[in-house]
């Protein structure tokens, strides 16, 4: 029987129910939907609104449907309407009359609102455990490296030279950040908005402190309209992994490039690589392409959340149950793209030579030729064009900035003397800039 049978006068259309069940999707909340229930169980009978008999049966019964749903025993039924049905009409079931006052002064409103925010931080840790384990591969790898001098780009033009554990270390910032905006929005969603009942409280003397204490929440919700309808931490946190997707992405696309032959940069371990139906020679990132073409459908929760958000009224409305499938499908998503970056990483081979290579051509100690000038006194416009003239003159005759006599560059410009070699040394120009 629904929990609001007693409005209605007939039995709503199998396709009604179908369409209206979330339980394939909120079943996952069951351990938080219990423990929610415990910490208000404890609350009423500690305010006196159900007694400590039934208050006692109430969280005992649920302890053992909790245990029973882990080790199999009890399974969920998917015909249920949502999750918290299912774990009401069980207790009652077995109960009887006590587990028909576990709802005393609450809606499912602000339980859903509660199970929500209790399962997302449960994933937020989750989560930041899987970041900080693809931040030390990146370190450990790049620590492995720390001399490799390779070519930086820009415009995907060779540009300066940088070392491999530069290039990797950069990605470990891009992912603290990432960890910090989990942080802060972990934070704003660390209030409980139990006790806001359908929109407007409870008439029931109950402490809403004693269950956000219970329930390791820092506050709860101020306003209880708010309480129940608030899903801007769901699209916050959305938000937050869009962009550990975009990181992801950037490092999968460079991670691509440089297992071409064209880079040889580097080379996947074959347990993180796969190969083509066809073409026997073929050795592909399909890893790397995956995390990049998931990135669209973590984008793709954000804007479903947004779209879902933008024209609701005040208080709850239905189409707020879409925020689960959009939220769990992005953490989902996250989570598994993390899990096998980093031991693809971590069993990545780095090709140095091929990357000293590709940094003696480009001229990408320009720059540092040109420095050189200026630390003779000239003007750096006037050293920058002297170095562009040599440049190109290298370019015409096939040769590097290292290759070039000391005639040709006094020709160009007379303050060049024998120390520029020693100061367009890729590893002194890596040196110089603390790399």
């Amino acid at each position: 029987m629904k929990l609001w049978a007693g409005r209605f006068s007939k039995e709503a259309d199998k396709r009604t129910n179908d369409f209206n069940s979330s339980v394939s999707t909120d079943s996952r909340m069951y351990a938080f939907d219990i423990e929610g229930s415990i910490a208000h169980a404890k609350m009423l009978a500690a305010q006196g609104i159900i007694s400590a008999a039934d208050g006692e049966t109430i969280v005992n019964e649920l302890i053992k449907i909790r245990s029973e749903i882990e080790n199999g025993e009890l399974l969920i039924d998917p015909d249920a309407e949502d999750i918290h049905t299912f774990i009401e009409q069980t207790l009652t079931e077995r109960i009887g009359d006590a587990g028909k006052r576990l709802h005393t002064g609450r809606s499912r409103n602000d339980q859903v609102a509660l199970d929500i925010r209790m399962y997302l931080r449960n994933e937020c840790n989750e989560l930041k455990i899987l970041l900080n384990n693809l931040i030390d591969s990146l370190d450990k790898k790049g620590s492995a490296y720390s001399d490799a001098i390779m070519p930086g780009y820009t415009h995907l033009q060779r540009a300066q030279p940088i070392t491999f554990k530069t290039h990797l270390n950069a990605y470990c910032e891009m992912l603290k950040r990432d960890i910090g905006r989990i942080d802060d929005a972990y934070k704003r969603m660390n209030s409980s908005p139990l006790g806001s009942g359908a929109l407007a409280g409870t008439t029931y003397p109950i402490d809403r402190n004693m269950t956000a204490s219970l329930l390791g929440f820092d506050s709860y919700t101020a306003n209880t309209l708010d309480g129940v309808s608030d899903r801007d931490f769901c699209i916050e946190l959305a938000s937050a992994l869009s962009l550990i997707m975009v990181h992801l992405s950037r490092l999968s696309e460079e991670i691509i490039l440089w297992c071409s032959w064209e880079f040889k940069f580097v080379e996947l371990d074959d347990a993180f690589s796969t190969g083509s139906s066809i073409m026997p020679q073929k050795k592909n990132p399909d890893i790397t392409e995956l995390v990049r073409g998931k990135s669209g459908r973590v984008f793709g929760d954000l804007m479903t959340l947004l779209t879902v958000m933008k024209g609701l009224p005040l208080a709850y409305n239905k189409d707020m149950q879409e925020d689960k499938d959009a939220v769990f499908d992005a953490f989902d998503t996250v989570k598994i793209c993390l899990s096998t970056l980093s031991p693809m990483i971590d069993t990545m081979t780095v090709i140095p030579e091929n990357m000293r290579k590709a940094a003696a051509g480009g001229f990408i100690n320009a720059t540092d030729c040109a420095d050189y000038l200026v630390s003779k006194g000239l003007a750096f416009r006037d050293a920058y064009k002297a170095t562009g003239e040599i440049v190109a003159l290298c370019i015409r005759k096939g040769e590097t900035l290292e290759t070039l006599p000391i005639d040709e560059y006094k020709n160009i410009c007379e303050l060049f003397d024998e120390g520029v070699y020693e100061a367009i040394n890729l590893e002194n120009c890596v040196k110089r800039r603390g790399m």
